[in-house]
Order: C-alpha cells, then structure tokens, then sequence
C-alpha cells in the first residue's frame, strides 16, 4: 500500500482552509443578526437604524446561505447520486 502524502497533505489544507471560511462565515452572520436586533434603549426607532437592521439581517442570510451551500455541497460529494 503506498501513501501519496503530497495529495493527503493538499486534502488536509483544503479541508482546514474550507473550516475556518465556513467558522469565520457562520460568526459573522450571528454578529451581523446581533447587530440587526440591535439596542432600543434609545427609544423610537429612525428609518437609518431600520435600513441598517435590514443590511444586517441581509449581510447575515448571505452568511448563512454560504454556511448551508458549503455543507450541502459536502454532503453531495459524499452521498453518491
């Protein structure tokens, strides 16, 4: 039985380097959803802190939907069709 290392070794860099984009991807979106839910201690709500809740609940469904898209893409790679 022979061992390419050189090709384990690049499917071990590929699968650290996708884990820590999903990792980074996935702590975004929950501070992007943080940040939409935001502080009303100030009151009244203004239509810049409203637009700004909606970019950020924006910018964390596109953190979620590539979390999802990469751990479906996985899964397909794994289950045969």
């Amino acid at each position: 039985m022979n061992v390419e290392w050189g090709t384990l070794g690049g499917v071990f860099g590929v699968s650290l380097g996708i884990t820590v984009v999903v990792v980074v991807m996935f702590s975004l979106g929950i501070a992007a959803w943080a940040r939409a839910a935001g502080d009303d201690r100030g009151g009244g709500s203004s239509p810049r802190r409203d637009g700004r809740a909606k970019g950020a609940v924006a910018v964390a469904v596109v953190c979620f939907a590539a979390c999802l898209a990469v751990a479906a893409y996985g899964i397909d790679l794994i289950i045969p069709s």
